[in-house]
């Protein structure tokens, strides 16, 4: 097995495993986070119902800045959408990545801006 099948399936067990503990519904929605080398997407997703309530994401916008910083942008965004949507409280889906660099900037953006979890 190559190093780079072993890290994917490593990363696909982390995955599998908070997913099993984690689940979105109606009044605390899961808020999964994808972070490409380009890109980064926030969704706040109803596992009852299977659907998307709202999201986030640089795919299409012309935002300036190191993916980091680009992060924080997006946090504070998903939490603004989150409250105009009545959405106070969510379950946190890091997707199987550690908790560190963009994933927590992004988080703690969306906790300055009032979004619990």
């Amino acid at each position: 097995m190559s190093n780079l099948a072993k890290k994917l399936l490593n990363k696909t067990l982390r995955k599998n495993r908070v997913r099993a503990k984690v689940n979105g519904t109606a009044l605390r929605p899961r808020m999964t986070v994808t972070i490409s080398h380009k890109h980064i997407s926030v969704q706040l997703i109803d596992d009852d119902k299977k659907h998307t309530m709202v999201a986030a994401t640089t795919v299409g916008t012309k935002q300036v800045g190191t993916i980091s910083e680009q992060a924080v942008l997006i946090g504070t965004e998903i939490a603004k959408k989150a409250k105009k949507a009545k959405i106070t409280a969510v379950v946190f889906d890091r997707n199987g990545r550690q908790y560190a660099g963009r994933l927590s900037a992004l988080a703690d953006a969306a906790r300055k801006e009032g979004l619990e979890f």
